[in-house]
C-alpha cells in the first residue's frame, strides 16, 4: 500500500510529493527543483538522493566546523 502526503520540498520550499511504499520505503521528490530522496522508512538510512543546487563541498565544511 502507497501513501502520498503533499510536503514542502527541504531543497527549493515549493510543493513536494512524500511516498511511503509498503512501509518501508520513504521517497520524497520535487517537480519544481528536481530533489529526490529515497530512503528506508523503518531505519532512515539513505538509499538515493539527488538534490541539484546544494553544494556538497559546503555541507561537508558546514558540519566540521
Amino acid at each position: 500500500m502507497t501513501k502520498t502526503q503533499i510536503i514542502y520540498c527541504p531543497n527549493c520550499g515549493n510543493r513536494a510529493t512524500r511516498s511511503i511504499i509498503d512501509d518501508s520505503i520513504q521517497r520524497t521528490s520535487c517537480d519544481s527543483c528536481d530533489y529526490l530522496l529515497v530512503q528506508c522508512a523503518k531505519t532512515g538510512k539513505v538509499i538515493e538522493a539527488y538534490a541539484p543546487g546544494i553544494n556538497s563541498y559546503c555541507l561537508i565544511n558546514a558540519t566540521s566546523a
